[in-house]
This record gives C-alpha cells, structure tokens and sequence, in this order.
C-alpha cells in the first residue's frame, strides 16, 4: 500500500526541529515494520497547528491525495494534523471521499473506522489546549511587558544573551539609522529612495534582507530611538486565526530607557511630520513624493490638481518642458484634463529667479505689506474681543463671583436651585472668555512666528546664487507650489506663511511668459 506521513513542528528552534527528525525516523521505522511502501514524508517546519492556509506541505499533502498518489496517511496525533477543529474535520473528510485512510498512530484512530464524533472530540481537545497555551502566553508577555522587555531584534541594537530588559548599541547600525533620517529630513528622500540606497550600497537589514520601503518607515517611526519603549501595542484577537488589533493606548506599556536613544526628539518629531505631510498629500491628491528632479512634484495643475511631469524629447537639440501628467497620462488617457499648457523648464528657472530677484529688491515694502496684511486679517477677526489683559480681568472676577456664590450656598444664604442657575451662567460666560482668550493667544503667537518665518525666507532666497544649480529638496523651502493655469498664467506660492494660516493670495505671484504648446514649438528655431 502506497503510504505517505505528515509531521508538523510549531518553530524552528533547535529542539523542536530535532523532535521533527524523531518523527520522520518513526515513520520509516514504522512503515519498515508494517510493510508500508513509504511514499513520501510531509513535514512543515515552524508552522502554527492553527491555521492550514500557512501549511504548504500539508496543502501539496492534499493535492498529491487528489492526484491519488497514495492510499494512506499516517499522522503521530491528532494535534499534528490540526489544532483547529475545523480545518481538521475538512482535511478528514476530504482525504475521506478521495479513498484515503488517515491513521493516528498514537490514539490508535483511523479516519474510516472510527466515528467522526470520536475524531472530533480528539480534535477539540487539541484546539483547547492550544487555546490553554495561548493564554499562557499571553500571561508571560504581559508580565515582561510590565518589566519592560525589549524586542528580540531591534535594528540599531544587539541582543544581550540571556538579559530580556536590555540592550547595546550596535555603533554600525547607529551610523546608518542616522543616514536615513538625515536622507529623509534634510536630503529630501522619500522611503523608497532611501531603501534603494541602502540596497545598492549592499547594507542589510538586522535579518540580512534588502531594504524596502516599510522598512524604512518603521525606523522612522519606532519610538526606541528617543529612548522610548513601547510594549503590548497590539495583541493577538483570535488564536484560530492569528489576526492581530491594535490595543487601546491606555493600555499601553510604556518605559523610559534614555540610554537607548540614538535620535534626538526633535528630529523624530519632525521626520514625523513629513511623514504625515506626505500620506495627507498622497491621499488627497495622489502625489507621490519625489525629489528627482528640480520642480518634482512643485507644479500643479489649475484645472485638475494633479502634479506636472518632466518630458525630454531630442529634435536637434535636447528640449525639456513640463506637462499635466493626467493629460497625457497612460492609465487616465488624454482628453481627462483640459489644460493643454506645456512649460519650458529653462524659461521656468528663469522666471523664478526673476521672481526672487524682485522680492529681494522690493524687500522692505513685501514685508511691510505682508505685516500690514496679516495684522488686517487678524484685528478683523478679534475686532469684537478685549485685549488679552482686559480678557484675563474678566475672567479673574468671574471666578471670585463663582466662589462667592458657593459661599453664599454653603451659609445658606440661596438653595441649590439659586445656586445650580448662577452657576450654570457663570460656566458660559467662562467658557466663551477662555475660547476668546485662547484666539488672542494664538494670534499673538502667530504675530511672533510672522516675523521668524518672513526673515527665514529673505535669507533663503538671499542665498540662492543659481536656481538651476539648487536641489528639489532646497526648492520646497522656499517655494510650496507652482501652478499653472490653462490661460498660461504661472502662480509662485511661497511656504512663507503656510504654518500661521494667512491668507494663500498673499504668497503667490502671477508671471506671464510665452508659453509653446506641441504644433508653435514645431516652428521655434533648433527644433526640427
């Protein structure tokens, strides 16, 4: 009789893979002695009995079954086959209808002589007592977890054998943990980039695989680089099925271990922040980040929002413009945008250099105007609200006539209706004070950041000897936008006020050049 065995260990440490040769060599033993012909031996290293999907061997196991490859299958235990009643049962009967034999070896079960409520009572047992591990397990790491265990593999850091609550610093991974935030702050590199650098230099991840882009968003974010450790973020819902949720943050538990910090706060905070910044614009307006070329995704397209796209193409000279990418984009087709507008990239640096050139030469009257304009939008939204001084006045008497009409209810000089009613009236008048209060603060701050923000900029364009010669990255400083309209007109937005929320119309600039679409450029003299 054609025989074949399956076995199945959980993990693939060293004892368990030593009990899965133990059971091949019972196996030959076992069909020498029975006078089995031994097809083949089925076995799945470190696979989980709760789930089949993952099982490859015990999948090929079933198709060679369909194929009728063998007649019988020997399993050591019940457990070996399945820890989830269902996948069991399904895995019996259908090794069942294809005329397969399934014996237990250790029960003393076959599939066809025994009863399936037998089969399933032996199965339900297995499940239970996977489900009674799991549990267990689940006690432990919460118990470490309150300790403060560190992850077993943490890029940047090595193992300490025998220690679960520390770890040393790997001066070599620290280098590199350092490069990728310098690549994605300063650099401008998006995860992807970085990945492909770091690929090409052959440097491996902690479990000697190439970098990929999720890879490098997790360095980015894991909180163990400022010296934070964060353990039972997540846990397992269902044991059958493996699937994972994310705990409730109070729930958390949460260490500080200055010694492992390797990045300064201020630096995750803002690799945070461009993070964020760039799943916001992906999400609304399908913009990648890219900072391959000078104006990477820094022109916009009036009509559909999307961004611009480089085009070289060679006639007798080498000719470089930008286009809407929807417009001729392969996977929208044309006809999907109606700006047909195409710009120059040599005239475009041109224009922003002039742009820049006549800010800093107007300086004096652009920030006089920048101040002027942010001052009347301001002062017309507060132009109902008391200065901050006369705010916190207010406020401080309202209090002492709070406390006074508690006073006045504990002599019992008003009952609790009285004092339910003032109290109920002084909340509101409070509450309104605090919130206009808060506004003029906010203001007042965003006064402050004004002028930062204005001299910040001057400097910058000040420091710009060659547009052509600046990167995508040093561009984005300056400028948040280049958008162009299908009339041919060419708004500069500047970043300058981004952060304090004035007014968008006050940072653009209109330029107005000639613009060349496909069939006039046909005629411009050096191209064919």
């Amino acid at each position: 009789m054609n025989t074949v065995a399956y076995c199945r260990v959980s993990t693939d440490k060293d004892d368990q893979l030593n009990s899965l040769e133990t059971q091949k060599e019972f196996f030959e033993l076992f069909t020498q002695k029975n006078k089995y012909n031994l097809v083949d031996i089925y076995a799945d290293e470190g696979k989980s009995g709760t789930r089949m999907k993952n099982r490859s061997n015990l999948l090929r196991l079933l198709s060679d079954a369909e194929k009728r490859k063998f007649e019988l299958v020997l399993i050591k235990d019940v457990s070996r086959l399945a820890r989830n009643t269902v996948d069991f049962l399904t895995s019996v009967r259908l090794l069942k209808s294809l005329g397969v034999k399934v014996v237990f070896v250790n029960y003393d079960q076959t599939s066809s002589d025994s009863s399936e409520f037998t089969l399933t009572l032996l199965s339900a047992m297995a499940q239970e007592e996977s489900h009674n591990t799991s549990k267990r397990v689940k006690f432990g790491k919460k118990l470490t977890a309150e300790k403060g265990r560190v992850p077993n593999i943490t890029y940047g850091y090595d193992k300490i054998k025998g220690d679960s609550y520390n770890l040393n610093k790997n001066p070599t991974e620290v280098e590199v943990i350092h490069r990728i935030y310098k690549m994605y702050i300063e650099d401008g590199h998006g995860a992807s980039k970085i990945a492909l650098i770091l690929n090409q230099e052959r440097i491996k991840t902690k479990r000697g695989c190439n970098w990929s882009q999720n890879a490098i968003c997790r360095i980015l974010t894991n909180p163990i680089y400022v010296g934070r450790l964060i353990n039972c973020k997540e846990e397992v819902q269902d044991f059958l099925t493996g699937v994972r949720v994310e705990r409730d943050e109070r729930d958390w538990f949460v260490h500080d271990r200055p010694q492992f910090r390797i990045i300064d706060d201020e630096t995750f905070a803002k690799a945070a922040e461009i993070l964020e910044g760039r799943n916001v614009a992906f999400n609304t307006t399908k913009t990648r980040q890219s900072n391959r070329h000078l104006f990477s995704t820094l022109i916009k397209c009036a009509e559909c929002g999307y961004s611009y796209r480089r085009r070289v193409r060679t006639y007798v000279n080498t000719y470089t413009d930008w286009m809407c990418s929807v417009l001729y984009s392969k996977t929208t087709g044309k006809g999907q945008c109606d700006n047909k507008i195409t710009v120059d990239e040599g005239e475009l640096i041109q224009e922003v250099e002039n742009f820049f050139k006549g800010w800093l030469e107007d300086m004096p009257n652009i920030k006089k105007k920048l101040r002027a304009d942010f001052d009347h939008k301001y002062k017309s939204q507060n132009e109902n609200i008391k200065t901050e001084k006369e705010l916190k006045d207010k406020l401080a008497k309202l209090n002492r006539s709070r406390d006074k009409c508690m006073e006045m209810y504990e002599d019992e000089q008003i009952n609790r209706e009285e004092m339910n009613e003032k109290m109920s009236n002084f909340k509101n008048q409070i509450e309104r004070l605090n919130i206009d209060l808060m506004q003029v603060q906010v203001n007042l701050n965003k006064g402050e950041a004004l002028e930062n923000v204005i001299e910040e900029t001057f400097k910058d364009i000040e420091s710009i000897v060659s547009v052509k010669d600046m990167t995508n990255t040093q561009l984005k400083k300056i400028i948040d936008k280049i958008v162009v309209s299908p009339d041919g007109h060419i708004d500069i937005h500047l970043k300058l006020l981004t952060e304090i929320g004035v007014d968008e119309t006050l940072l653009h600039c209109d330029i107005k050049t000639p613009r060349y679409n496909d069939k006039a450029r046909k005629n411009k003299p050096g191209i064919a």
